[in-house]
């Protein structure tokens, strides 16, 4: 088993990934006046809010509503639970947001937690898109997409909730 790590992004990457999918959103909901970011926690609630950033920064007149999705992610159910009410995402555009999309579940279960919300439509984001997905999610915004073999593991660390910098991981 490989234990060694290979840097595939660096903090300047994430920054400009983040950046990235930022426009793509606001490309994506040029029309609205406003989004609904949905992060699962922990590392995806931190992306969701550097995403707002961005977005704040790159649109003034954007509303942007963050929301913290905890999730039991080893259940074989959907066991989660929310900062705020789901029923703030009512009749919006939600994006739902995660550090490294895998096999879906996570997002499967991040969506989940919506289902019985009207929307007006949800997109999902990753800063990096595996593709080994055994769930019907993809990523409508990613920063990175890698095609890696099953063994291997990609890890993200990010200030703020490690206290590394800004990095990810192929191990």
């Amino acid at each position: 088993m490989v234990t060694d790590k290979v840097l595939i992004l660096d903090k300047d990457q994430i920054k400009k990934k983040i950046s990235r999918i930022a426009y793509q959103i606001l490309e994506d909901n040029f029309e609205e006046p406003e989004l609904v970011l949905a992060g699962v926690a922990d590392r995806g609630y931190i992306l969701a809010e550097r995403l707002k950033e961005e977005l704040h920064q790159i649109s003034g007149e954007l509303n942007v509503t963050l929301i913290k999705i905890t999730l039991d992610k080893i259940s074989s159910t959907l066991i989660a639970g929310t900062d705020v009410p789901v029923s703030n995402a009512e009749n919006k555009v939600l994006i739902l947001v995660d550090d490294v999309l895998n096999s879906g579940r996570t997002l499967a279960y991040g969506l989940g937690v919506f289902l019985n919300v009207p929307l007006k439509k949800m997109r999902t984001a990753v800063l990096i898109d595996r593709s080994h997905h055994k769930f019907p999610v993809i990523s409508d915004f990613s920063g990175l997409r890698l095609s890696t073999i099953l063994n291997e593991h990609v890890s993200v660390t990010l200030k703020g909730y490690e206290d590394e910098e800004d990095a990810a991981y192929l191990h």
